[in-house]
């Protein structure tokens, strides 16, 4: 439901699991069990749990929802003991309405019964999944309070006529449930740029409303010098939709309005490449599980928006793939606001079910997922089949058929991992892990698809298990796994044939026993569970313009007994300079440009190949030096990095992403401790723990006592869902016996 007259309710739950006496208070987003960071049983959440809550509604001419944004994995709900609805899928919304059950001007109870197992009519489940599906209440719940007649749904479908001059023909179609008076009703559009433009565009039209939930096709409304949204211009709209009762838009008579942002581009898919707005773009992805240690999907939305923003801005990318499964909505909202293209799919992992539930299922999913997020112009395709899953004609011409029905303005798309598959849907996408290190890299179009004919193609997953590789590795193999996402990249970026490429995958995720390394972890990111960086996520940041940022990644640790014989060189640098200078104890030794000379062949393709570094680290047992590299564009030092010769440790360094939360909800943020040495440089073997304080209205997500991995760790502190003081404090206690503090501003 899009109308604005709700409010959410994700405070002041009681939850217990079904085999507990009594209900302990929580806040949503919830995770059922809060789980260790590795090495625990996942059968621990598959459990069944118990939320209730007590709400009250007032007005007696009102119809009342219950709208729930994330539960995992289906639930039975109850209002006032009466059965009201169920769900199943866990990724989608689920509306309910509870007007008849509800008792207007009293007290009523809500209760949800939650079965967090992996159900085999549900998908993705049936057979094994490499990755898990967390129990709990995990997204927002809200609750309506509307009119007889109200606003359920739009889309805002459009076509992109004149590129240069901006002219756009807007056709809304609105969903309009209706148990009142059958008759005429006005809908009322007003659109405004969201940079606060005094400017708006206003278009009313009477429709002739029917006593049913319909939807109703509406004028096509001509636009001009609309400013087009595209990954580096990402102009947003604000639409606002209001529904009157009658043929005027008199106030006393507005039964409803919805609050939209749009982004209008003209999109292109075909085997030559994607075209928005008829600029050619090369995708650059990775793929992102909305996993976190300890609280599994529970985590508000300052946590999805920062993932967004951490693969756009830190890592440098143009494209991200929700695997397995539908996002978050505020990622999303997010991918829309910074420019961030998004492959969206259905839930599900290799295996296909005969059983017709399962198979209903899927086809509920497109159309949940498609009536969630039509309006993302981020989202430039729906994934209309089962991760990795082998053909199946009949269920995938339904999928594709139901989202070409319901968006015909998107092409389809769906993820295999064997050559020759049947082709229903429009982009050919692959998970193509031919490269392990030998000379081929990527598959040709034609080896994959068996097809003579040109159609668009897209790699959708390499590298991953091919070459699983942890933070904390030798840099030897740290380096390979950084050159493998860089190789495959760069012949995504010289291909003609491919649409680009999208990397396994951005964080590391927890798993089952069947996958991983034996903890429940798959160590496959370029950064871990944390979002702290692998040498891989430098390849990818380097790619950035340096207007956007300058990156100097040196993929190494700078000690001679790191790798094998002693060796330290060669020495990639990811980075968007144009030269490195070394200078080893002070002495400018070497200048390294970017040149025939410094490249890698194998990454020549990419925008900014890595500058490598052949030199002599003199032999074993001679002493050892300090080295800077030094980063220089256009003849001008931008950028430095330094490595002590005889490191230890200095310090601990500690950051936090925001210092203002909001505190009447739960909201997140994420704090990195690194230990560090004289030249701030990580310290990647040392051992040691952190012991975490709050003072205030917040807590530690997870244990407040933690081991250094690779010589850093995270970890995220929420809000209580309270407001009693304006600031809270961070103390932070480490086994070195330094001690850092943090504060944080607490805002309604």
């Amino acid at each position: 439901m899009i109308s604005n007259n709700k409010r959410l309710i994700n405070n002041n739950w009681w939850f217990k699991q079904k085999e507990d006496k009594e209900y302990n208070e929580v806040n949503l987003p919830h995770t059922n069990v809060e789980l260790p960071y590795n090495y625990f049983d996942e059968k621990s959440y598959q459990i069944i749990t118990n939320y209730k809550r007590d709400i009250y509604v007032e007005n007696k001419e009102k119809r009342v929802f219950i709208q729930f944004d994330g539960v995992m994995t289906s639930f039975n709900f109850y209002v006032n003991d009466k059965f009201a609805g169920e769900y199943k899928g866990g990724y989608t919304p689920k509306f309910i309405e509870i007007t008849k059950l509800i008792n207007y001007g009293e007290k009523n109870s809500i209760y949800l019964e939650v079965d967090s197992s992996e159900r085999e009519d549900i998908p993705p489940f049936g057979h094994v999944i490499d990755y898990l599906t967390y129990g709990g209440v995990y997204r927002d719940v809200y609750l309506y309070e509307v009119s007889q007649c109200f606003i359920e749904n739009a889309f805002y479908d459009y076509k992109v006529s004149d590129i240069k001059n901006g002219h756009v023909e807007l056709t809304p179609k609105v969903l309009i449930n209706n148990k009142g008076e059958a008759g005429e009703y006005l809908l009322n559009f007003t659109l405004k740029h969201k940079d606060n433009s005094e400017e708006k565009i206003n278009f009313t039209q009477v429709v002739e409303v029917e006593k049913a939930s319909k939807w109703y096709y509406l004028e096509e409304i001509p636009l001009e010098n609309i400013k087009l949204w595209d990954i580096e211009n990402p102009n947003l709209y604000e639409v606002k939709l209001e529904l009157f009762l009658g043929k005027e838009a008199k106030e006393n008579c507005k039964l409803d309005e919805s609050t939209e942002t749009l982004g209008f581009r003209h999109l292109k898919i075909e085997g030559k490449g994607l075209y928005i707005n008829g600029n050619k773009v090369k995708i650059r992805g990775l793929n992102r599980h909305q996993a976190f240690p300890y609280s599994g999907y529970a985590m508000p939305a300052r946590a999805q928006r920062k993932d967004a923003e951490i693969l756009k801005f830190e890592l440098g990318l143009n494209t991200v793939r929700s695997s397995h499964y539908p996002a978050s909505p505020y990622f999303l909202n997010r991918c829309d606001e910074i420019g961030l293209l998004v492959l969206e799919e259905i839930p599900g992992w290799q295996h296909v079910s005969s059983d017709e539930a399962w198979r209903n299922q899927v086809l509920d999913d497109v159309e949940s997922m498609i009536l969630r997020d039509f309006n993302h112009p981020s989202i430039i395709t729906w994934g209309v089949r089962i991760n990795e899953s082998g053909d199946d004609d009949e269920l995938y011409t339904k999928t594709n058929d139901l989202a070409r029905r319901l968006d015909a303005s998107r092409p389809t798309s769906g993820i295999r991992c064997y050559e020759n598959s049947h082709l229903l849907e429009d982009i050919y996408t692959m998970n193509d892990f031919i490269h392990d290190g030998g000379e081929q890299v990527l598959r040709t179009r034609k080896q994959v698809t068996g097809l003579d004919k040109e159609v668009p193609y897209l790699v959708t997953e390499f590298c991953g298990h091919i070459f699983p590789t942890k933070r904390f590795d030798n840099e030897e193999r740290l380096v390979e796994h950084a050159l493998r996402h860089g190789r495959v990249q760069s012949e995504s970026a010289k291909s003609q044939e491919h649409l680009g490429a999208i990397g396994w995958c951005a964080f590391d995720y927890n798993t089952h026993f069947d996958f991983g390394s034996g903890d429940r972890i798959c160590y496959h990111g370029v950064m871990d569970m944390f979002r702290i960086p692998k040498f891989a996520s430098y390849i990818y940041s380097s790619q950035k313009e340096p207007s956007q940022g300058v990156v100097l990644g040196p993929l190494t640790y700078w000690t001679r007994g790191e790798r094998n014989k002693g060796e330290v060189f060669p020495i990639y640098i990811c980075t968007n300079c144009d030269s490195v200078e070394v200078v080893l104890e002070g002495k400018t030794v070497w200048i390294f440009r970017r040149d025939e000379n410094t490249l890698d062949n194998k990454l020549s393709g990419l925008k900014y190949p890595p500058i490598k570094i052949e030199a002599s680290s003199g032999e074993w047992g001679y002493s050892w030096n300090e080295v800077e590299f030094k980063g220089f564009l256009d003849n001008k030092q931008v950028a430095v990095k330094k490595y002590s010769k005889n490191p230890v440790l200095k310090d601990l360094s500690v950051t936090i992403d925001d210092k203002c939360l909001k505190g009447e909800e739960v909201d997140t943020t994420r704090v990195v401790v690194k230990a560090v040495d004289q030249c701030e440089n990580l310290l990647p073997f040392i051992s040691g723990f952190i012991s975490v304080e709050t003072e205030g209205d917040i807590n530690v997500v997870g244990p407040k006592q933690v081991a250094l991995i690779g010589g850093c760790i995270g970890f995220w502190i929420k809000t209580k869902g309270k407001l009693s003081n304006k600031t809270a404090k961070i103390n932070i206690k480490s086994s070195f016996g330094i001690e850092k503090t943090l504060e944080v501003e607490l805002v309604k």
